[in-house]
């Protein structure tokens, strides 16, 4: 080939090279530059929402607010509307505390956190509770919808229905334990609104949220709300934790009368949320009451509209109202006992057993006062009936707007 001929076809090589190396270069650059805007837009989509809400109880005035309407997940938050449904359920009469619920291979299956129960085993209504409202178990969680509901998926329905009906205008639920869904979603604003919810209208049952721990088959279970040991006055409510929600919390206080709910969500860390809460509520406590509606005093530790004493009302801590009646001939004479409350003390569980007692005349001849120590908890009893008589006082207390139900002798 000639001199001129090679000279032209390595110049023509050499352009078409440069050319290729130009687009390279050019790619490599969108490359480089395309991962750290596609990066903050996939950090952006997923990073969990930080949004925070302060409220009045007793007003539902807002104090303050931040990315209070903006969508972000649940995480174990979702099992306050499970616990709602489940108090409702026992309020009706439809479960009992001791009812015990059998364990389904679905239940058994769910991810920790658990209390690993067993695929036809079995829990109590209140065990399941417990569970939920200190290890947060999400296998007890299902336990509890697929008996309230059928199954997981229906129980889901029944607590968006649920959710709609309180004012959550923008919370969904797809599952009953606040494990990952993309679909199920909630806002800060809305979980206040349920924390408030379980705090007015299930007074009675309130209380569990206290609990930091119980005993499960000879172990005990510790809670994960770590700022109740340390914040002044405050009794609950609830923690939750999944990666796309960052750490959440729900949390309620009381002081001098006073009860305040904040809610914060998209925590980075535990330490952090707890802070945050705790800051929140130091705000809210330096202001004064809102003049509308002043927040009742401890509306959480009413156990009936019809408390025999002030000291009653300030230390009642749970009613439960199972509708089994005592109604079986077989029963022995004298192996009923009835239940009409449960007490942070000791004292006022007696005197309401007391009163109970004397106010019944008659109807409680034979029996008498019993207080049965369960968890934190002190039950007051009246023993010795037989099972017509149990079911005779009962149906009087209740007549009288009075908390009362029947349980048999072992």
């Amino acid at each position: 080939m000639p001199l001129l001929a090679r000279a032209s076809t390595l110049l023509l090589s050499l352009t078409a090279f440069a050319v290729l190396l130009a687009a390279v270069l050019l790619v490599s650059a969108l490359l480089v530059s395309q991962p750290a805007w596609a990066k903050g837009s996939r950090k952006a989509g997923w990073a969990p929402v930080a949004a925070e809400i302060l409220m009045e109880a007793g007003s539902g005035k807002i104090l303050r607010a931040r990315n209070a309407d903006t969508l972000t997940y649940p995480a174990s938050l979702t099992k306050m509307m499970t616990l709602m449904l489940t108090f409702e359920a026992l309020d009706r009469g439809t479960l009992r505390p001791d009812q015990r619920l059998v364990v389904s291979q679905h239940a058994a299956a769910m991810p920790p956190s658990r209390l690993w129960l067993a695929p036809g085993g079995t829990i109590t209504v209140e065990q399941a509770i417990l569970a939920l409202v200190t290890r947060s178990a999400n296998d007890a969680a299902v336990v509890l919808a697929e008996a309230l509901g059928g199954s997981e998926a229906a129980f889901a329905n029944k607590m968006t229905a649920r959710a709609r009906a309180l004012g959550m205008r923008r919370t969904v639920f797809r599952n009953a334990s606040g494990l990952p869904d993309r679909l199920q979603r909630t806002t800060a604003r809305d979980m206040a609104i349920l924390s408030r919810a379980l705090i007015r209208r299930h007074a009675g049952h309130y209380a569990y949220f206290q609990r930091r721990s119980f005993d499960w088959q000879g172990t005990t279970v510790h809670g994960h709300n770590r700022l109740m040991a340390r914040y002044p006055g405050m009794d609950g409510i609830k923690t939750g934790y999944i990666a796309a929600s960052g750490f959440n919390l729900a949390a309620s206080a009381v002081r001098d009368g006073r009860r305040l709910i904040a809610v914060v969500m998209g925590g980075h860390s535990a330490a952090t949320r707890d802070t945050q809460v705790a800051d929140l509520l130091d705000i809210g406590f330096k202001r004064p009451t809102s003049p509308a509606r002043p927040a009742p005093a401890t509306p959480d530790l009413v156990i009936t509209r019809k408390s025999s004493s002030a000291a009653e009302r300030n230390t009642a801590v749970s009613i439960a109202a199972p509708s089994a009646k005592p109604a079986s001939a077989m029963s022995p004479a004298g192996s009923w006992s009835i239940q009409v409350g449960a007490f942070a003390s000791r004292a006022a569980a007696a005197r309401s057993a007391g009163d109970t007692a004397r106010r019944l005349g008659a109807l409680a001849a034979g029996a008498s006062p019993e207080i049965v120590r369960s968890g934190g908890l002190y039950k007051a009893r009246l023993a010795g009936f037989p099972a017509t008589n149990a079911d005779a006082a009962c149906a009087a207390l209740k007549a009288a707007g009075h908390g009362c139900f029947a349980v048999q002798g072992r």
